[in-house]
């Protein structure tokens, strides 16, 4: 079991994966759950919920809205970073715009990177 696990959060999370927003289903749907490896979503990890999660390659997936562009929210981003890189968590952010613009290239980018951490 994952000592960083937080059960707190298991419900957070259940309704996070149910309640996904346009641009998380769309990248779950149409990228992420096609891939041959094991992707999560909303996977609870120590005092966070991460977007999507591959364990295998230790990759955190996060679709940032404009919350997270503000001073508050990126002050936050910054911690939760930390707190992953320092875990050896690789941590890919794209804003909901680049999901809903520049879709295939965020697909590319990120199994650029599970190719890279997999190797």
């Amino acid at each position: 079991m994952n000592q960083e696990h937080n059960p707190k959060l298991k419900t957070n999370a259940q309704n996070l994966r149910k309640n996904m927003t346009k641009e998380e289903r769309k990248l779950w749907y149409d990228g992420l759950k096609k891939l041959p490896i094991t992707v999560n979503r909303q996977k609870v990890f120590g005092k966070y919920i991460l977007d999507f999660y591959c364990a295998s390659a230790k990759i955190a997936i996060e679709l940032d809205g404009s919350q997270h562009y503000e001073e508050k929210g990126q002050a936050k981003d910054e911690e939760r970073d930390r707190y992953l890189n320092e875990r050896g968590i690789t941590v890919l952010r794209y804003s909901n715009r680049d999901v809903n613009q520049r879709f295939r290239t965020v697909c590319e980018d990120i199994e650029s990177h599970l190719i890279r951490q997999l190797r």
